[in-house]
């Protein structure tokens, strides 16, 4: 689902070149050495860069660890050799994708280290794949162009679909905290604490680390913002395309049709014949993502009062969030790209207003303004674009500023002809290898890009607004507009041919957060991609949540 068009080919590059604090050892073929408290370490050197891959950050959640937090990994002795990514996380196939090997051995990340480098700030890259695919190993997310600019990058692997969300009533029983789920979550927070622990052998700042992440990575970013688990691991954020939907509560779950965690968890494992914890234990991680579809699960958080202590915007609203600087925002095309999103569309303009007006009741003709019947199509488009994303972006972005952090909000409205004359205009993760400089690594399947002036100038500005941010907490970049913080001008930058400073987001978001905040207030209807003609009820009640 979400973010499935950001599986990338992987491509094994090259990189390179010995930091000051890296240990040459023997010949240069051999690759730079670090001893860092983990253990040491042989990478790889080309062009000025330090690339060390395939690093395990945790014990192998195999066997009796399955479905357990993530546990510190002992020091290892002798030279781990660190020039191949690691194993993905299990995954199902996909043609968008090349993880030749995956494993559940796949506690892994990757790192990019600038040549003399000391105290260099870090960016952790969480990638996206609606934490059901992906990997730390992407051709368009490689770090070498950050790390290039001063920037060490750290990209990391996490446990995926049923293996790293679930949550079921004996996992519960046996935990010593009586909880179950976000596997995938523990697996970032022990990764963050491994940078914190080693990443000054590489050259970064501990003190220094901005997460990140696209989609479903961005979602995480969102989560380790909600952890206290995670608190004082990291000193930034950068949510590109996230969602801060409501989430299953582990159990006793108070959304009406939307059953908790350990109710979800008890109806997957029955599907698949494991009727116990012995027989759920016993199930191969191959049956279990071949299997998993036909259930219907898809993996989520959940809210279990420790890992994550309430839904997010709960904990946002209550302040109670890390308090870092954000550099939050969303696409125009989001959803041209994800159509599983999109609800089935109304046969004709009546029905699609008769189901708006049903719906929406009060706020039914601001909708209808904003999201005319005279076009269906784009519509539906926008409005879950807006409901999900756009909504996201500028909440997160505004919670940060209510506590005096700096916040800087985007859109990203840049096409060109092979996307557009696909209808994917500023698609979902399209603005990735603009901000990582990689627009030259693109995969076969994703539209071609032109080599031209105006991509190339995108591709500088980008990349420069995220290195600026990641050092400074602030994106400004040479030769571009400065990028204002969001304030009560709701500035944005919009990045199309070029940046360009604007205020006033066109996402509809009052609409969109009065409908959540009726939807809270009642206590029991879900907020995520049930919007438009398929929303329910709105609930009568205040305009917004003060």
């Amino acid at each position: 689902m979400i973010g499935r068009l950001l599986a990338t080919a992987v491509v094994a590059l090259g990189l390179v070149a010995p930091s000051p604090v890296l240990a040459q050892a023997g010949a240069l073929t051999e690759g730079p050495v670090v001893h860092a408290a983990a253990g040491d370490l042989r990478g790889k050197d080309q062009g000025g860069v330090a690339v060390f891959r395939g690093v395990p950050y945790a014990k192998p959640p195999v066997g009796e660890r399955r479905w357990r937090p993530a546990e510190p990994l002992p020091a290892w002795r002798g030279v781990r050799e660190a020039t191949r990514f690691g194993a993905a996380c299990m995954q199902p196939p996909s043609p968008f994708q090349d993880h030749a090997a995956m494993s559940e051995d796949c506690l892994f990340l990757n790192i990019w280290a600038p040549r003399d480098a000391r105290n260099a700030p870090v960016m952790v890259w969480i990638h996206g794949g609606s934490l059901v695919s992906g990997a730390g190993r992407d051709a368009v997310t490689d770090g070498a162009r950050l790390a290039e600019q001063g920037v060490v990058v750290v990209s990391i692997n996490y446990r995926l679909g049923a293996l790293g969300w679930l949550a079921h009533p004996a996992l519960s029983a046996e935990s010593t905290r009586n909880i179950s789920g976000n596997y995938g979550l523990t697996d970032q927070i022990q990764a963050l604490r491994w940078v914190h622990d080693n990443i000054g052998a590489f050259g970064g700042d501990p003190g220094k680390v901005t997460i990140a992440g696209q989609s479903a990575g961005a979602l995480s970013v969102i989560l380790l913002m909600a952890a206290p688990q995670a608190r004082g691991l990291f000193d930034g954020a950068i949510a590109q395309s996230g969602y801060m939907i409501a989430m299953p509560e582990l159990r006793n779950g108070t959304f009406r049709d939307w059953p908790d965690a350990e109710t979800i968890g008890l109806s997957w494992a029955g599907k698949l014949g494991a009727t116990d914890l012995g027989a759920l234990r016993a199930l191969s991680a191959e049956t279990i993502i071949a299997d998993t579809p036909r259930t219907g699960y898809f993996p989520l958080a959940t809210i279990d009062g420790q890992v994550l202590p309430r839904q997010l915007v709960d904990t946002f609203d209550r302040g109670e969030q890390a308090p870092v600087p954000v550099l939050a925002g969303y696409n125009d095309g989001e959803v041209r790209s994800l159509p599983i999103l999109l609800p089935p569309a109304p046969a004709d303009a009546q029905t699609y207003m008769r189901e708006i007006r049903a719906r929406y009741g009060d706020l039914a003709d601001a909708f209808l303004d904003r999201y005319p019947a005279s076009d269906i199509r784009e519509s539906l488009l926008a409005t879950t674009r807006d409901a999900m994303y756009g909504w996201s972006a500028e909440r997160l972005t505004k919670a940060q500023a209510a506590v005096g952090q700096g916040a800087y909000l985007y859109l990203f409205d840049h096409g060109y002809p092979a996307a557009d004359d696909r209808g994917f205009h500023a698609f979902h993760g399209a603005e990735i290898p603009y901000a990582f400089g990689t627009t030259a690594a693109i995969p076969g399947w994703w539209p071609a890009m032109p080599k031209t002036a105006v991509e190339q100038r995108l591709s500088e500005a980008m990349l420069g607004y995220w290195t600026s941010f990641v050092k400074a907490g602030r994106p400004q970049t040479r030769g571009e507009p400065d990028w204002p913080p969001y304030g009560p001008a709701r500035a944005y930058m919009a990045f199309e041919n070029a940046p360009e400073p604007r205020i006033d987001p066109p996402n509809g978001f009052a609409l969109h957060e009065t409908v959540v905040c009726r939807r809270r207030a009642v206590g029991h209807i879900a907020w995520h991609w049930n919007v438009g003609v398929i929303a329910p009820l709105l609930p009568v009640g205040r305009s917004g949540c003060s």
